[in-house]
């Protein structure tokens, strides 16, 4: 029944918006080196990111993957099979469940995730935490690893966070205003 409800999904509609585009410039300016996100929609991959630089830190929609042999594939397919007349498809490798390849309660993260996220706030000059309250945690502890190595911290938050008294610069804007206008600067 999981896979017949992901057939509806608002997810296969969603499209990058104008703070996807502009982080993709970003990277293209060579001024983003890592971007970690919580976001399992994969609009950061829609957008033209460089999968290399994308730490999708709670998984993806995109992708299905295997509870038993952790087998992973593009979710399409397994939908595909869904549309062909089966209900909930078994993993073909071991006939195991198959959900999306996102981060569900009581999972844990993918612990080289993980590192590589913490590895990049470690050696950041420039912080940028957008859009998120930066309280769940362990990705809300990236701007205190990136804080205890020098970094500079940017918030880009609609609300207040428990890092704000900490940053270096904080917006309050829209992202999809705030950040092409930021980029453009750069």
């Amino acid at each position: 029944m999981f896979a017949v409800m992901r057939l509806s999904s608002a997810v296969w509609n969603a499209e990058p918006n104008a703070a996807h585009r502009a982080l993709v410039d970003l990277e293209r300016k060579a001024s983003l080196h890592t971007l970690v996100t919580q976001n399992i929609d994969g609009l950061h991959h829609a957008a033209g990111q460089n999968p290399e630089l994308v730490i999708e830190i709670h998984g993806n929609v995109r992708e299905a993957k295997c509870m038993t042999c952790g087998w992973r594939g593009p979710m399409d397919e397994t939908l595909k099979r869904v549309e062909a007349g089966e209900e909930d498809p078994p993993c073909l490798e071991c006939g195991g469940i198959l959900k999306s390849a996102t981060i569900s309660f009581g999972e844990n993260l993918v612990a080289e995730d993980l590192l590589r996220s913490q590895r990049a706030a470690a050696g950041a000059d420039v912080f940028v935490a957008l859009g998120t309250s930066l309280g769940v945690y362990p990705a809300a502890g990236l701007p205190e690893i990136a804080l205890k190595t020098g970094a500079t911290l940017i918030i880009a938050n609609a609300q207040e966070t428990p890092f704000d008294l900490a940053a270096d610069a904080i917006f309050r804007d829209q992202l999809g205003e705030l950040l092409p206008e930021l980029v453009d600067r750069i």
